[in-house]
């Protein structure tokens, strides 16, 4: 198979997979970034959404390790998952009503992609342990640990506890 060649003028933006046996590359800038929160891409990635870059197919090319790449179909939602077959790292997602992008999680590039997340899609699945940016402080023993204080609920006067 011919690998393609890049369509941008910029130089492509790399990634990989957590391993290394696969890495990827796209031109810039990406097509468009989202958080997607629907049940099967918080199953698929263990997390509570995932974050995706979509870019044009002929923007898009696998640059190491095309026989490493597992792919699971999922004929209900009529798309496909792509995984790194030795270290697990999802890949790609692929939509049959969108045969002309792919979909790469946001964790994987080295650099910028030229396009932030802007969008949240499934938002309506978002889970109520999903960290939303509340405000965090310091756990005291723990360094680089941050953790959400619970609210404070102020008694009311007369020092007594009822």
């Amino acid at each position: 198979m011919k690998k393609p060649e890049a369509v941008a003028p910029a130089r492509p933006v790399k990634g990989h997979c957590l391993c290394g046996a696969v890495a990827f590359e796209i031109d810039l800038p990406a097509r468009w970034a989202w958080h997607d929160h629907s049940r099967a891409s918080r199953q698929a990635h263990g997390a509570a959404y995932a974050t995706y870059v979509g870019s044009w197919r002929k923007r898009f090319r696998i640059t190491r390790g095309e026989a490493e790449i597992s792919r699971h179909e999922d004929k209900a939602a009529n798309a496909a998952r792509s995984f790194c077959s030795r270290c697990g790292t999802p890949l790609f997602y692929e939509r049959a009503r969108s045969p002309h992008m792919v979909n790469i999680p946001r964790a994987l590039f080295e650099s910028r992609t030229g396009r932030q997340p802007l969008y949240h899609i499934g938002i309506e699945e978002l889970q109520e342990w999903t960290y939303t940016g509340e405000p965090l402080v310091p756990l005291k023993g723990f360094p680089g640990v941050v953790w959400q204080r619970s609210k404070k609920h102020k008694r009311s006067g007369g020092g007594e506890p009822f």
